[in-house]
């Protein structure tokens, strides 16, 4: 790199040429030029280069002079370098452009090496795969800075941080059309993971050590580290979280290139003090005389806690419940292992509820855990009023997946009154249950999914009121066709095999009716009736909804839909309860604004409005 060349420098000639482009004086006119003679994307690159040239500020020969040159930079990265252009000035902003583009530069010799361990990483030789120029082709220069800025930035994500270009060249004559290309990285050894610290932690070090994707000694990826501090960022322990490689290294003492460096070396090297920088040159005169044999990379890990206390106040409304108010107390760390506690209070005219959680954290906090859940819960609504306490001990397994097991085995002592029948129960019973949501964005999503399924089984031999096995399914789905339709569907079934439907509490019968229900009817409104014809709840349950909603303006909506469900004892219902209708989504700073209209199609001069806050799921 340090010779002299006789041929053009293609490289230094561009940045030379894009200076101005960085330096126009505010409010400069914009030179509109009209370009013939040269293919659609040269004339795109062309207008970009002209686009800041303020004519006011040239006098007409050096305008001229400036128009050209600037024309003849913006040709050459598509290898143009002898072009005739021919300038007409039409006004004092306007120009008309007449170029005869010349002969391309053909591709002579291309010469791509890579040398170090790099030779054999399959990530360097598919980028030399994909490189989509050949010897003979038309010479374009931005494949080639694109391989170069490639192969240092996978050099930084993969561990290679003695990397460098023994050789770079671009060499061109323009008078033969003929270019030699030259690049032989070498990048040196591989490091690898070394000896993890931390500081900072109130967490006992050895269960942040656990959270580790990778084992000292196995080679360095930057993507993992990456991976490590979402990891220790989502766990809640933290306020703030940073994972560093501890960079000691030949490339961290070098000149920073011009256009600022590589991302991945901005972030890798973000954590380290500034240092004095040397020159390439003398660098390698160091480098001949010491080099590192030790290719294991200290990481270090860097947090600092939480606040112990974390509070939460929320309000809303829907016409289910009307107003509604929520009130949370979060602990996400109670002791040096990282276990948590949240308290929920939960009140709206209908329903009153206050539920704790304790969870205990196992090897791999984000994924598996025991959880002991407790709660008290006071309902009275339509023909249902009850009190009831609840205690679950759960274990919690997350897979790779997404998918969600909990085992649980619940106790729940429940003093009812439905459908002017009173009862107090008190059951034992496990259960089981896999869920996955996926959902992006979070806010609004365009696409995502929930699924659920629970078993659950309760048998008078262990001491329970009643005798039952329950089934619960769900399902919805939104997708989206373009960015301005989006479709929501959704399947809801349940089912309770029983002898004794008298001792089943209210929580665990089905009613169907609702916002998120069967739009049209009140809320939780459908079941199956008593002889004085008082809700009474059913022992099966299906719902479904199908929604389609168009963008009208930004954050604005519109939806049509059908919703269809009903709850009874036994299936093959005559006929479900459907209700249909319109609304509007309004994609609010604290959430998707949902209002609907909604028609029952049993009721012909009957009309429902349903309003709600929150997403679907």
């Amino acid at each position: 790199m340090g010779r002299q060349r006789r041929w053009t420098s293609a490289t230094g000639g561009t940045l030379f040429v894009m200076l101005p482009l960085l330096c126009v004086a505010p409010g400069a006119w914009a030179l509109e030029a009209s370009i013939t003679g040269v293919p659609d994307e040269v004339e795109g690159n062309i207008q970009d280069y002209l686009q800041n040239i303020d004519a006011e500020q040239y006098a007409k020969v050096r305008l001229e002079g400036e128009i050209r040159s600037r024309t003849q930079e913006a040709m050459r990265v598509y290898g143009y370098y002898e072009p005739e252009v021919t300038i007409e000035r039409v006004t004092d902003e306007r120009v008309r452009l007449d170029i005869e583009p010349g002969p391309q530069v053909e591709i002579e010799i291309l010469s791509i090496n890579v040398d170090g361990d790099a030779s054999n990483d399959p990530p360097f030789q598919q980028a030399i795969e994909n490189f989509p120029l050949e010897e003979g082709d038309a010479l374009r220069h931005a494949p080639w800075e694109q391989l170069r800025g490639q192969f240092s930035g996978l050099a930084i994500e993969r561990g290679y941080f003695d990397w460098g270009f023994t050789d770079r060249r671009m060499e061109v004559r323009p008078y033969l059309q003929s270019a030699r290309l030259y690049m032989d990285f070498d990048s040196g050894p591989r490091y690898q993971f070394g000896h993890t610290s931390v500081t900072g932690s109130h967490i006992a070090i050895d269960r942040l050590l656990r959270m580790r994707p990778y084992e000292r000694g196995t080679p360095y990826l930057a993507q993992t580290l990456a991976e490590y501090n979402q990891s220790l960022a989502e766990t809640g322990w933290f306020s703030s979280v940073s994972v560093r490689p501890r960079l000691e290294t030949a490339q961290e003492l070098t000149i920073a290139p011009n256009s600022g460096g590589d991302p991945w070396w901005s972030e890798a090297t973000a954590s380290q003090p500034e240092r004095p920088r040397v020159s390439s040159a003398a660098l390698a005169s160091v480098l001949s005389l010491n080099k590192r044999n030790d290719t294991q990379l200290p990481i270090d890990v860097s947090v600092e806690p939480a606040d112990r206390h974390q509070f939460e106040v929320g309000i809303g409304y829907a016409t289910d419940v009307g107003p509604r108010l929520r009130f949370g107390w979060e602990q996400p760390w109670i002791n040096r292992y990282g276990h948590s506690l949240n308290h929920d209070l939960y009140l709206s005219a209908p329903e009153q509820r206050f539920t704790g959680l304790y969870n205990v954290p196992l090897e791999d906090p984000l994924r598996d855990s025991y959880r002991l859940q407790y709660g008290i819960r006071n309902v009275d609504d339509n023909d249902t009023q009850s009190l009831e306490g609840t205690v679950e001990v759960a274990r919690r397994w997350e897979f790779d997946n997404d998918w969600v097991q909990t085992l649980y085995l619940r106790t729940t002592y429940e003093d009812f009154e439905q459908g002017g029948r009173a009862d107090e129960v008190w059951l034992l019973y496990p259960g089981i249950q896999w869920s996955r949501t996926r959902t992006r964005p979070q806010r609004f999503p365009m696409w995502g999914d929930r699924q659920q399924l629970s078993l659950e089984y309760s048998d008078t031999t262990w001491g329970s009121a009643a005798q039952f096995a329950r089934i619960t399914a769900d399902t919805e789905w939104i997708r989206t066709i373009g960015n301005d339709n989006r479709f929501l569907a959704r399947l809801g079934l349940g089912a309770i095999e029983t002898d004794d439907f008298d001792k089943i509490p209210p929580s665990l019968r089905f009613f169907v009716g609702g916002d998120r229900s069967v739009r049209g009817y009140s809320y939780e409104s459908l079941s199956p009736r008593n002889e004085e014809g008082r809700l009474r709840g059913g022992q099966q349950m299906l719902t479904s909804s199908i929604e389609y909603q168009r963008r009208v303006t930004g954050d604005w909506w519109a939806a049509t839909f059908m919703d269809s469900g009903d709850a009874f004892d036994n299936w093959g219902p005559n006929d479900l309860k459907t209700g249909a209708g319109a609304g509007v989504r309004w994609v609010s700073p604290v959430g998707p604004i949902r209002l609907d209209i909604a028609h029952p199609f049993d009721h012909e001069d009957d009309w429902r409005l349903h309003f709600s806050i929150g997403p679907e799921f």
